[in-house]
């Protein structure tokens, strides 16, 4: 493979000019430049991204840090990272947390020993520690949080409205019939969990109904744990009527728990969950839903970095936030059709 050597000999430059070719540093005479570029294409000359950030201490690459690769959301989330990342001449460096905090640390210690441009990280903890922030600070990286906030004064984020869609669906629930009405949330250590939970209660609050910490329950995000809780909740007396689940995890987790109960949505439990996912609109199971703008989300966040980098230390911190919608369907149909199945 040729070398940057090789090009300069064959264009008859100087290996300088064929750097300020390739990075457009400077101003290079028009005939210089067709030359050059004519040489490249001669001999396939294939710039080494690596060596290049060294020289110019700028990389065109980006780290993308998710909290959870199993989870089918943040793969539009990421979709929408990387098409707005090519779009942009952009690599994309993917990590992923597992939704642990030390495993989110060594990763932000890889990014930044891999001088990556910027970082998109969807968070596990409130608080990255002003030690990392300073070494990013100082080398000019921005960081941009998606899906979850942290309380870092200068960090910006790119959310959706997670109170509003938890309001809406509950407020729904209400509407169709539904008063004994059970949640199941993600950490409350995380936004996400935080917020969706506090949706829940408001909307209950707004319909008069009186809270009941008994029909509340919270845990990780993952579908064991949306099993379990669900679980402890239908074993209440008296029974709930409607479940609403905080991610498309916890409701896998919750369907089998009733399932394992010989139950039914929505003919025994209303329910309303979290993230749309490709079984939401199956005809057999047809679950309401409250839809996330995931792809929309990450490219939101890759615009917001670009703008960094594109004016270094001039933007001020912004929190982008994204309207949610929920999709009406099968599972929460109003409780009176349900009654009168059974009275015929």
């Amino acid at each position: 493979m040729a070398n940057i050597q090789q090009v300069a000999k064959h264009s008859g430059v100087s290996i300088s000019t064929v750097s300020r070719v390739l990075n457009n540093t400077a101003k290079v005479n028009e005939d210089v430049r067709r030359r050059v570029e004519a040489s490249i294409l001669a001999l396939n000359y294939q710039p080494n991204p690596a060596a290049r950030s060294l020289r110019t201490n700028r990389s065109r690459i980006i780290g993308l840090l998710i909290s959870d690769i199993q989870n089918p959301f943040f793969m539009r989330l990421i979709q929408g990272v990387e098409e707005e990342a090519l779009r942009h001449e952009y690599s994309l460096i993917l990590c992923n947390s597992n939704e642990n905090p030390q495993r989110e640390q060594q990763y932000l210690d890889v990014l930044y020993s891999e001088r990556v441009a910027g970082a998109i990280i969807v968070p596990v903890r409130e608080r990255f520690g002003e030690a990392t922030l300073n070494k990013f600070r100082e080398r000019q990286i921005p960081i941009v949080t998606v899906d979850r906030r942290v309380k870092d004064k200068d960090v910006d984020a790119v959310l959706v409205d997670n109170l509003r869609g938890a309001r809406e669906a509950i407020a729904h629930l209400i509407a169709s019939g539904y008063c004994r009405i059970a949640a199941i949330t993600g950490p409350l250590t995380v936004t996400t969990g935080r917020d969706r939970l506090e949706g829940y209660r408001q909307a209950l609050q707004e319909a008069g109904i009186q809270h009941d910490p008994a029909l509340e329950r919270s845990g990780t995000f993952d579908a064991a744990t949306g099993r379990k809780l669900t679980e402890e909740l239908l074993e209440l007396d008296p029974p709930i009527d409607a479940l609403f689940s905080g991610n498309n995890l916890l409701t896998l987790g919750a369907l089998d728990a009733i399932h394992a109960h010989n139950l039914r949505v929505p003919d025994d439990i209303g329910m309303v969950g979290y993230d749309e996912t490709y079984w939401s609109s199956l005809s057999s199971l047809s679950l309401t839903t409250v839809m996330q703008p995931a792809y929309e989300l990450g490219r939101v966040a890759a615009l917001r970095l670009f703008q960094h980098l594109q004016n270094p230390g001039k933007q001020a911190r912004q929190e982008v936030v994204l309207a949610p919608s929920l999709e009406i369907r099968g599972s929460s149909l109003p409780k009176e059709i349900h009654q009168l199945k059974v009275k015929a």
